[in-house]
């Protein structure tokens, strides 16, 4: 498994709109295991995404979906800038199924 968590800022009082487009566009995910997006209780303009994926391809993958590319020129004017991006190795855990590889 392949997995991403990485802070947004959003442009100040737009953080739910942002929030809005990133939960809309994660509906259909090929790969996608789990897609959360959570605010910062101590950041008014903090978003924290999870993700966890069958594996880095299908990450990339994604990226090139005509959903996701609208979701990303959308949400581009609300973004104020990123943080703490890092990569992980997901292993299980409650709504994660494990994938054999």
């Amino acid at each position: 498994m392949y997995g991403l968590i990485a802070k947004i800022t959003a442009v100040r009082g737009r953080r739910d709109e942002l929030a809005s487009i990133l939960i809309e566009a994660s509906t259909a995910l090929p790969g996608c295991l789990s897609y959360i997006v959570a605010t910062d209780t101590a950041d008014p303009e903090g978003l924290w995404v999870t993700e966890v994926w069958e594996n880095q391809a299908t990450h990339r993958s994604s990226l090139q979906l005509p959903s996701v590319q609208a979701a990303i020129a959308k949400g581009r004017p609300l973004i104020s800038g990123f943080s703490n991006r890092v990569e992980t190795a997901p292993v299980g855990g409650y709504g994660i199924l494990k994938q054999d590889d």
